[in-house]
């Protein structure tokens, strides 16, 4: 049976996530149920690089499914499509992958991007889709200690008390902070990250960027490997999935 690695965009907050949860409607529910139309009815399990948490979006996450029909890789993206309807989740690509081909063990790097709307009004038109905070944030010096934490080490301190990775390990390429006009902007980049890691290293850095800590605080943290040392799980409306990497790289249909 053919299978295919499908591009995906999508609007987290009216869903409880990526995976199939009894408490509500899930990305991955909404894809199964669509792909279902173009299996006979039974709806094929569809797989993604990084499940990601109730309000969390993406705009580059990948996902793969096998169905029984040989189809284009067009019409699967257009089918998909038209099935997901009214929800708000969209098939950008589709390709054909081979045998043994996984969204998430062949991924060789993914990246996150996480916005901070930093003024005095709240949000209006990115309601949903910032952190608002009112005080004014030092994005150097939150940049400056960003960068303490880049390379291989032990991500205890920013790992969820639920995360199931076998590893606290983890190889961290980037950590960029950013001020553009009214918004701090930190991007991630590694091969894979911990559950809320993302979250929990901007919850820390903010308290940096507030003033309450120095450049050097988060390494310190970092070295103590104590998830209770760290600043705050940074809010899921802020973080977006911006890209997984594969290589070779797949070309999308």
């Amino acid at each position: 049976m053919p299978a295919y690695a499908l591009l995906l965009e999508y609007d987290g907050a009216p869903f409880v996530g990526w995976q199939q949860q009894e408490s509500g409607l899930s990305v991955q529910q909404v894809l199964e149920e669509a792909a279902a139309r173009l299996n006979a009815g039974v709806p094929p399990p569809v797989l993604a690089a990084g499940r990601t948490d109730a309000g969390v979006h993406a705009e580059g996450q990948v996902a793969q499914v096998t169905l029984e029909g040989d189809l284009p890789p067009e019409r699967v993206r257009e089918a998909l499509n038209f099935h997901t309807r009214p929800h708000p989740v969209v098939v950008l690509g589709a390709a054909a992958v081979p045998t043994g081909w996984s969204a998430r063990f062949s991924a060789t790097g993914r990246a996150y991007r996480y916005r901070i709307l930093n003024r005095r009004a709240r949000p209006a038109l990115d309601a949903g889709r910032v952190w608002h905070i009112q005080r004014r944030l030092d994005a150097a010096a939150m940049h400056e200690a960003a960068q303490g934490l880049l390379g291989l080490h032990d991500f205890s301190a920013f790992r969820a008390s639920a995360c199931q990775a076998k590893s606290p390990l983890r190889t961290l390429d980037r950590l960029d902070v950013a001020r553009l006009g009214e918004e701090v902007v930190i991007v991630a980049q590694a091969r894979s990250f911990l559950h809320h890691q993302v979250r929990n290293m901007v919850g820390t850095l903010v308290e940096v960027g507030l003033g309450r800590r120095p450049a050097s605080w988060p390494r310190g943290v970092l070295d103590a490997r104590a998830r209770a040392r760290a600043g705050q799980t940074a809010p899921a409306q802020g973080l977006t999935l911006t890209a997984v990497r594969y290589d070779p790289p797949i070309g999308w249909g």
